[in-house]
């Protein structure tokens, strides 16, 4: 399953032995653990990078904000977009906070298959003062784990992912001189120095956590994206649902849904599609809001969208007439798992 939040980090420190630390020398780390990834195929061109450098005293004093910069095949190439904000942030001087995050696209392996997410692992990287490197990689995927985020044992995804995920946490621990600091256990798992404990043995904290908790985190990004209204269709149902499937450029961003047995509709976006898919999402709500506010029952909205596309910009519906899922959770779940 592909998670909107990390279901696991780990954090490594440098201290600056003479000198200051730069934000060349951040991005350089950046790049190299990028790099690192890379090999693994646990990250693809294609991601985005954002660099802010802010006052430490004041971090709404902010200097520089580059956002949603594009990743290329060399993270750091001259005239790159990533190169030219480092260079702008060459140029301040003080006791700063530099921070570079890169959202790294990349491969989960399952038996006679490879998926893409694109956001499979995020670098996050801050300089304090220019004496303080922190270096701080979050995964978003149950891939590496023995029990998947809905309680199902995966012995053959784990075989294939785990050692991966393990051989890079090494080679950035030996890139940096340092062991990681494994992140805190947290609702979906526990992180060890080599990926994350088999809590097979144990139990996870929380049973089906994927289930508990992904649809909230899902419906906050969705919401923090939409002005808030009272003015929509109810977002659960224990009924089944009809759904269209959203796609752009041969991509699947997600499924817009209606109940078939009450006042429910939604869209669940395919979390491994990063936040394209939310970002269409929050388009569709609103176009749904507009079906609500002319009074349409769930299922005529559905097939009033249909008729009355939205921009291209957000995505097109795939298909002639709605298909059918058993449930929402059906849905979520195939919305989630690839």
């Amino acid at each position: 399953m592909i998670t909107s939040t990390p279901i696991g980090e780990w954090t490594w420190e440098l201290t600056a032995d003479s000198g200051e630390i730069r934000p060349t020398r951040a991005a350089q780390v950046v790049a190299a653990i990028w790099n690192e990834l890379a090999v693994r195929e646990l990250a693809l061109p294609g991601g985005k990078a954002d660099v802010r450098v802010m006052n430490r005293n004041d971090p709404r004093d902010v200097h520089l904000a580059a956002e949603d910069l594009s990743m290329g095949t060399t993270p750091l190439a001259p005239r790159s977009a990533l190169a030219r904000a480092v260079a702008r942030a060459e140029a301040f001087d003080g006791d700063l906070i530099t921070v570079i995050r890169v959202e790294c696209p990349g491969l989960w392996l399952e038996p006679g298959f490879e998926y893409r997410a694109e956001k499979l692992f995020a670098i996050h990287l801050e300089v304090w003062s220019g004496s303080l490197l922190t270096a701080t990689l979050e995964t978003y995927s149950d891939a590496w784990l023995t029990m998947d985020t809905r309680n199902r044992e995966q012995p053959e995804v784990y075989a294939a992912n785990a050692p991966r995920l393990a051989a890079a946490l090494q080679a950035v621990s030996a890139l940096l001189g340092t062991a990681p600091v494994p992140g805190d256990e947290n609702h979906y798992a526990a992180p060890s120095e080599t990926g994350f404990r088999d809590l097979r043995d144990e139990g996870p904290a929380y049973d089906d956590s994927w289930g508990t908790f992904e649809g909230l985190d899902r419906a906050s990004l969705l919401q923090s994206r939409i002005p808030r209204s009272e003015d929509e269709y109810e977002q659960i149902t224990e009924h089944s649902v009809r759904y269209f499937t959203i796609r752009r450029d041969g991509r699947t961003l997600g499924f817009l849904w209606a109940s078939v047995g009450d006042a429910a509709a939604g869209y669940v976006p395919r979390t491994a599609a990063g936040d394209d898919a939310f970002d269409a999402g929050a388009a569709w709500l609103l176009a749904l809001r507009e079906a609500h506010g002319q009074g349409l029952a769930p299922l005529t909205a559905l097939d009033w969208l249909a008729k009355h596309p939205a921009r291209p910009g957000i995505g097109v519906i795939v298909e002639d007439t709605p298909r059918a899922a058993s449930s929402l959770d059906a849905l979520e779940e195939l919305s989630g798992r690839y």
